[in-house]
């Protein structure tokens, strides 16, 4: 672990900011759209640029890092993203900030990419699971603590924006100061589309679901709470919270899913986390009361972030589900099709969302979560009267951040065997 850590120090410190200021870019974009009296639907269309974005590159960097190399790429988007930041202070409006999310999405999965295919030529088969679990520890605390940088200024100052891109080329010292020597890149294929359904219905389907559900969430969290009047650290401590509730529960929710079918898990999760979205909605009706009468928002927070602890295990959840019904020398390449079709949802989520809450008010955002994590659940049960449950698969259960990339993948410790000691001893006795 130790060893990982030394070797890969540069990796995680540049992505360590990174996530820092692309968790304080999401809340502060967001608040400042309200702040500008942006309609709802204009500020989902906007926010879901990053990952029309996201989508996009992910099909396109692979063959650009392997004519140019992962360094180089590297420098060029995290200078685009830091440009693009600045950008936004600017130009102040909906189309344009589309496509400055559209290029920051972009920016983005290139990033990732490029920092996971470097974990993966450092990693060896026995020390995967270590180094994605940092991984996931790097991404998800970063972006956590980013969200509390909204504190910092007022989101109508230009001073927030100068900070995040402070943080984006900051990134850029370690990296190219780093003596390692950057790997060999190899693309990733994935399945098609009609072998990925044959193999799991239920993957590909909730996977789609997924990416709708939890692309609207982590971008209109902090538009919905601007819109119920938070304050900004009111604001900063709510995002901060989806995102460390979503971490812890990888874990011991995934443990479960090794130990039962894991549809049952999923089931469970998604209706789970639709009845504490019910009960955040309930919670606000007192919320804005005149002093005296209104009530504090401690069960709000309490149950939208039980509502991510359930609901955030579950991409990781559907990709061992799928991994149960495919050869393990196809975990990778099934992992690419469920994130390509991922994408594909996330790219609707916030605007579809965001048509929910002009429709029916600001709780249609959690309306909106119902409906599709309830979808998810729905369709296991479907799933679970038409398909018996596989005995002993060859998966298990990885913490899987929804960020992650067809290149990272392959840090599934279960993707490769691992090579166990030559017991000297016992050849001797033979």
């Amino acid at each position: 672990m130790n060893k990982i850590l030394i070797n890969s120090w540069a990796l995680f410190t540049g992505m360590g900011l990174i996530m820092l200021a692309h968790g304080f870019q999401g809340s502060l974009l967001g608040v400042r759209a309200v702040q500008e009296n942006f309609s709802l639907t204009s500020t989902g269309f906007m926010l879901s640029g990053y990952f029309v974005g996201y989508f996009f590159g992910a099909k396109t960097i692979p063959s650009l890092i392997s004519r140019v190399g992962h360094i180089r790429v590297f420098a060029a988007f995290a200078s685009a993203a830091s440009i693009v930041v600045l950008l936004h202070s600017i130009i102040i409006s909906p189309f344009t900030w589309f496509i400055l999310r559209v290029i920051t999405g972009f920016s983005m999965v290139c990033l990732y990419t490029i920092a996971e295919s470097w974990l993966n030529d450092r990693a060896s088969n026995k020390n995967r699971g270590s180094v994605l679990s940092i991984y996931m520890i790097v991404l998800y605390s970063s972006m956590a603590l980013g969200m509390f940088f909204l504190n910092f200024s007022k989101p109508e100052n230009f001073q927030p924006f100068i900070l995040v891109s402070l943080f984006m080329s900051l990134s850029l010292i370690p990296i190219l100061l780093t003596k390692k020597k950057p790997p060999r890149f190899k693309t990733i294929s994935g399945m098609t589309i009609k072998e990925l359904f044959e193999a799991s219905p239920m993957g590909m389907v909730s996977a789609a679901l997924c990416g709708i559900s939890h692309s609207a969430m982590f971008s209109l969290i902090a538009v919905y709470a601007a819109s119920m009047n938070f304050s900004i650290f009111e604001i900063s401590f709510v995002t901060f919270l989806i995102a460390i509730s979503g971490a812890i529960s990888q874990w011991p929710i995934g443990k479960l899913s090794d130990f039962y079918d894991r549809r049952t898990v999923i089931i469970y999760s998604t209706f789970l986390s639709s009845f504490f979205a019910l009960c955040a909605i309930f919670s606000t009706g007192n919320m804005h009361l005149p002093d005296g009468l209104a009530s504090s928002k401690t069960w709000f927070y309490i149950f939208t972030g039980l509502f991510a602890f359930f609901s955030l295990p579950l991409f990781a959840l559907v990709f061992a589900h799928t991994n149960d019904f495919v050869s393990k020398e196809k975990f990778v390449s099934a992992g690419a099709g469920l994130q390509f079709v991922f994408g594909l949802g996330a790219m609707s989520g916030p605007f579809m969302c965001s048509l929910f809450m002009d429709l029916i008010g600001e709780n249609g955002f959690f309306v909106f979560l119902i409906i599709f994590q309830s979808a998810i659940g729905f369709y296991g049960i479907y799933r679970m009267r038409v398909r018996s449950v596989i005995g002993n698969p060859d998966s298990q259960f990885t913490p899987m951040p929804t960020t992650i990339t067809p290149i990272g993948m392959e840090l599934n410790p279960t993707t490769e065997p691992i090579e166990e000691p030559i017991n000297h001893s016992e050849i001797k006795k033979v």
